[in-house]
Parts: structure tokens; C-alpha cells; sequence
């Protein structure tokens, strides 16, 4: 786990988005040798999420997070993707629909948890509620905090019922942020992806950093991680992100089932006339 440390907030820790390079650093792999490894990390990933699938006694949470043009979408369709929709499926939380409203906060979270054997993953998560309605004074400070410690036993209560969580923050600087917005006006096969008030929610960029780091601080714990992961080059994100799920799905030490049936038995009976071995 020596990589994942690297981008992983520890528990009970103060972060500094400030401090983070949104492009990686100054030891940046090849870009071309980083390819390669993120093809590697998918064939991988396919393999580990068809254990997963088979054993069907743990499962996997996947959270992503980030500012808009972030990379949540582009991380699920080069990461994420190449896993078996059988055994895996995306929820997007968007604005809460009437009867979400009507629950409480978490509970259309619950709604979509993973079964065992699943992998869900959230483009955007139950994190949504301790962010924007924070940021828009929606919530106070005081119901925020309720908030993170439901969220804390939400997340505590999947884990003991055999669920494994890997929250990501992806991290990209503001300008990068213009610049993807600029490209989506650019390009009119990604005008409906276009909102004013992804402009407009630029005017509050610091006071989302600042929920966030909180966020970080509050419900960063070692059975629900949270890892900041820089964005900024997408190809550098995917590589981050493919490894770190690789490797919390490897020390699961995950488990074929044995065979239900007298396989010996069966090639007797049914392989001897066609020669199978």
C-alpha cells in the first residue's frame, strides 16, 4: 500500500489544497510508460472485480469527488470502465428529487450501497450534502457537523457489513478549470454539458476548498479513506486512480468459491463422447 499512502489523507489530519500540486509534482512519471501501466492496472482490474463478483461476500464503494469539469466522468469511462457491468454499476447524485427530500440526507445513499459481490461507484456521493448546502449557507456549521458524524457511522456500518470504501478527491487548480470550460464552448459535442452556474460557482472556488478540507479532516478514517489525487493531467489521474483501487482490491485477498458440484464426475459423464479433457 506504500503507493496509495502517498495521496491518502491520514485520520484526524488538517489538509491544504493550497499545498497540493494539482499537477503532480516534479516527478512525474512518462506519460507514455504511464499508459502502458494504466492498461496493465485494467486487465488487472477486470480480473480482481470478477473475483470480487464470484466470492459475493464483500463489496466495493467507490466515491468520486470533485470540482466541476474535475474529471468524474473521464475517470469512470478510461478507470472505472473496463470492469464488468454485470457486477458493477455508477450512481450520479444530483439535485435531490421530491422524495429524496422527503427522507433524510443519507438515505438515497443507502438506496444505492453496493450488494456483496457489487462495485458501485458515486460520481459525486452523500458528500454533496456537507458541500454545497454548506457553501450556499443552507446548513450551518452546527448541522454540518451532525452531518459528518452520520456520515462517519453511514460509512462505519458499510464497512462492518463487509463493504470496503475508497473516496477520491480530484484535484485540479482553478485554471485548469477555465480551460475545460472553455473547450465545452468549443466544442458543440459537449454543449449540453454547458451550465452558467458552473460559472457562476467559481465565484465560490475558496470557500469549496475550505468544505473540503474539513470534509477531509472529519471523515478521513482507515476503513473509509479519502485520497486527494492531482488532476490536472488526466492521464497522471487515471494512473493514480487504477493503481490505488488495484491495490485495495489485491489486499483484500479476494477468493474464488469452490465448486458446488463433483466437477471429476461431470467430465465423465458428459466429456467422454466429444474427447473433452
Amino acid at each position: 500500500m506504500q503507493f496509495s499512502q502517498s495521496y491518502r489523507v491520514p485520520s484526524n489530519s488538517r489538509v491544504h489544497l493550497s499545498s497540493i500540486d494539482p499537477d503532480g509534482g516534479e516527478n512525474l512519471p512518462d506519460k507514455k510508460e504511464a499508459r502502458a501501466l494504466i492498461r496493465r492496472y485494467a486487465d488487472r482490474l477486470r480480473e480482481l472485480q470478477y473475483s470480487l463478483y464470484a466470492e459475493s461476500g464483500r463489496s466495493l464503494l467507490i466515491c468520486l469527488q470533485a470540482m466541476d469539469a474535475g474529471g468524474k466522468d473521464g475517470t469512470i469511462r478510461h478507470v472505472l470502465g473496463y470492469m464488468n457491468p454485470q457486477g458493477c454499476r455508477v450512481k450520479a447524485f444530483r439535485q435531490p428529487t421530491p422524495e429524496e427530500q422527503a427522507h433524510d440526507f443519507l438515505w438515497r445513499a443507502h438506496q444505492a450501497a453496493p450488494a456483496k459481490g457489487e462495485v458501485v461507484i458515486f460520481n459525486r456521493s452523500h458528500y454533496e450534502d456537507v458541500l454545497i448546502t454548506r457553501v450556499h449557507g443552507i446548513i450551518d456549521d452546527k448541522t454540518c457537523a451532525r452531518r459528518y458524524k452520520a456520515i462517519r457511522q453511514f460509512e462505519k456500518q458499510l464497512y462492518d457489513n463487509g463493504t470496503h470504501i475508497l473516496k477520491f478527491y480530484l484535484h485540479i487548480s482553478k485554471e485548469e478549470q477555465l480551460r475545460r470550460f472553455q473547450k465545452r464552448l468549443d466544442d458543440p459535442s459537449r454543449w449540453w454539458k454547458v451550465s452558467e452556474a458552473d460559472f457562476l460557482e467559481r465565484e465560490y472556488w475558496d470557500d469549496y476548498q475550505r468544505a473540503f478540507e474539513d470534509i477531509f479532516q472529519a471523515c478521513s478514517s482507515r476503513t473509509a479513506p479519502w485520497f486527494i489525487v492531482p488532476a490536472n493531467h488526466k492521464w497522471y489521474r487515471n494512473l493514480v486512480v487504477s493503481r490505488i483501487v488495484v491495490e485495495y482490491l489485491e489486499a483484500m485477498d479476494l477468493q474464488l468459491p469452490a465448486a458446488t458440484v463433483d466437477i471429476q464426475a461431470l467430465r465423465r459423464k458428459y466429456c467422454a463422447t466429444v474427447h473433452c479433457q
